[in-house]
């Protein structure tokens, strides 16, 4: 309530001569929040991000709104801005998602715009930037799953021969990551972070953006923790993106089948992490809203491994972990 009083006074002393009212507009994954502000008189409404300093730091999210839009991707401006009481108003891009607006009918369409945004940021991308993506992040985050997901969620403590061939398989993981084209990525470019907008899409939550991948954001897309497509659809939109992306001079592999292993376990790795993630939210903060994405997360994660022998240990280890159950058709 603190806070809200706070950002209600600081709204008020630049909104003086207005009359305006906010609701909430969306929460995520972090201390962030967002309301949207309306105004009595009609004007476009904005939208304020609520991002207490003690946990959350708003320098990112301005530094990278600037490198994205200069690229041509449609991310919020950033109107006005307090990082001392961690506030920021920002141009409204709407209130659809893509998860809420996606059917059967648009996807190709839709999924069309988002590849064309990924790829304009993705052509902007330079060294030195944004932070890199490094081995060490990478390693940090796969950690997550042993920590998170198998001590914690599943109450399992590994044997010296599980971690053992848990480390070494994580070794495989980096250094097929790491071998990759680097490109600007977003870090978390899927449903729930892409508005239906004009232009479309509108493009948010890229605080965390890195120099990385080059596939990463297109396993946030395709491999979504909130929505699943037919292999062959995958497959298809991967393939018209790699085909544009090597004709735009992208440092795509020139092998497709290539690509496509890279995309397979770019997902293992983040799929992973995303477990991880997921139980943290869960058993540390107490946001159980996660818990129903994990079977597909689990299932993304379990279909990569059975495709390739040196993921086998891995695939062991979740099998008992959490014993098959094929019950996922697909979405659409």
């Amino acid at each position: 309530m603190q806070r809200l009083a706070q950002l209600k006074e600081w709204l008020a002393a630049r909104f003086a001569d207005r009359q305006w009212e906010i609701a909430p507009a969306s929460a995520d994954a972090s201390f962030r929040r967002y309301f949207r502000v309306r105004f009595a008189d009609g004007s476009p409404s904005l939208v304020v991000m609520d991002a207490p300093p003690s946990h959350e730091d708003c320098r990112p999210f301005i530094h990278v709104a600037e490198v994205f839009g200069a690229a041509g991707a449609h991310v919020p401006k950033v109107l006005d801005q307090d990082l001392a009481q961690g506030f920021l108003l920002l141009s409204d891009l709407g209130d659809t998602t893509y998860l809420q607006a996606l059917d059967p009918q648009n996807a190709h369409n839709l999924y069309a715009e988002a590849l064309g945004a990924l790829i304009a940021i993705q052509k902007a991308s330079r060294p030195e930037v944004l932070p890199e993506y490094s081995r060490e992040l990478l390693h940090r985050e796969l950690m997550l799953f042993p920590e998170w997901y198998v001590g914690r969620h599943k109450g399992v403590t590994l044997d010296d021969k599980q971690r053992a061939s848990l480390d070494q398989v994580f070794e495989r993981i980096l250094a097929r990551n790491l071998a990759e084209p680097k490109v600007f990525v977003h870090r978390d470019f899927h449903s729930r972070n892409l508005m239906l907008s004009s232009p479309n899409p509108g493009v948010l939550d890229f605080q965390d953006a890195v120099h990385g991948p080059l596939s990463y954001d297109l396993v946030s897309l395709f491999k979504d923790a909130y929505i699943r497509w037919d292999e062959d659809f995958i497959l298809d939109m991967l393939a018209r993106y790699w085909d544009i992306a090597r004709r735009l001079g992208l440092p795509v592999r020139e092998d497709f089948s290539e690509f496509h292993r890279d995309f397979e376990w770019m997902g293992v790795q983040r799929h992973l992490k995303v477990l991880g993630i997921f139980a943290r939210l869960y058993h540390r903060d107490g946001k159980d809203g996660y818990l129903k994405d994990m079977p597909l997360v689990m299932d993304y994660l379990r279909r990569a491994c059975e495709r390739y022998v040196e993921l086998a240990p891995l695939a062991r280890l979740l099998n008992q972990l959490d014993p098959v159950e094929r019950k996922f058709g697909y979405t659409f």
